[in-house]
């Protein structure tokens, strides 16, 4: 009997399943040789060759040792240079105080020494205002502040704004930022000595100094300065005169309103009374460069 061929079978072979990251074979293959193959040649040969350790050959090991030996030796004559040095420089150090305080010593002394002049001189030109003519070398001695007086007068104190603070730069009167500053300047101060001097004032101090002919008040920064001495507000101004009369006069004057605009405008604060007896000090020195007496074989 016969059979019936049978087909041969058939033989299946399983299919893999793809990878999860096959997607990605660029990024994979970056991280599975993330060493160049070029670097892992070279370090297996200097591997293989000894490069990467110390040195090998006598000659190496004695180039290393020098240098080390030849870096300690600088190493410890900079140490010892420092060592030595360090006296030499506490002594120039101590030279240079002493030096100082020396100088400083001989310049109080000068001070005291001009200050001793000046009073000597001061007393010297008293003396000879009144060994004068009488009452013209009272009178000279007055007008130029050589003399100390006293005397009816008035007192008039100016002083900043409650809110006075530092302005910015340029003349705060010609600023919109004035209101915000409120301070005295040198030229409200000279307005107001001037107009006391018109109003009939016969002697003026400010702060204690006293103004001459010679006299000087300007600015020097956010400081008003009355013959180069700074002052601090507030500016207590004294006048001897006829105390009612000055005080009027003064007020009704146009310094006077300038000043009260000052009081109105700008919150500048001041304060005017009639005193009945007033000190005014004697000017420090009084210089005369250029005038000269009048003789009566000049007058012929």
């Amino acid at each position: 009997m016969c059979g019936m061929p049978q087909p041969p079978p058939v033989r299946s072979t399983p299919t893999r399943a793809p990878r999860p990251d096959a997607s990605m074979s660029l990024l994979t293959n970056v991280m599975d040789h993330s060493l160049d193959d070029g670097y892992a040649e070279a370090a297996a040969r200097k591997k293989a060759e000894g490069a990467g350790g110390l040195p090998k050959t006598l000659r190496a090991k004695l180039g290393l040792a020098a240098g080390l030996v030849l870096a300690a030796l600088v190493v410890t004559v900079g140490a010892a240079q420092a060592r030595v040095a360090a006296p030499v420089v506490a002594k120039e150090r101590e030279e240079l105080i002493d030096r100082i305080d020396r100088e400083t010593e001989a310049a109080d002394k000068l001070e005291s020494s001009v200050d001793a002049l000046r009073d000597d001189v001061s007393t010297r030109q008293r003396e000879a205002l009144k060994s004068g003519d009488g009452d013209q070398a009272e009178l000279m001695g007055l007008l130029s502040g050589a003399t100390e007086v006293r005397g009816p007068g008035v007192k008039l104190v100016v002083d900043d704004a409650k809110e006075a603070s530092t302005g910015g730069d340029g003349d705060p009167r010609e600023t919109a930022g004035f209101s915000d500053t409120g301070r005295v300047r040198d030229r409200d101060m000279q307005r107001v000595v001037n107009g006391l001097w018109a109003s009939g004032a016969e002697a003026v101090s400010v702060n204690g100094q006293r103004l001459t002919a010679l006299s000087a008040i300007r600015a020097a920064g956010e400081a008003i300065l009355v013959d180069n001495k700074p002052l601090v507000p507030p500016y207590t101004v004294l006048a001897v005169g006829d105390g009612k009369r000055l005080s009027t006069r003064f007020q009704n004057s146009a310094d006077g309103l300038y000043l009260h605009a000052l009081q109105e405008n700008f919150g500048i604060r001041t304060a005017i009374s009639v005193e009945g007896g007033l000190r005014l000090p004697a000017a420090p020195s009084v210089i005369v460069r250029t005038a000269q007496p009048r003789t009566e074989k000049g007058t012929s």
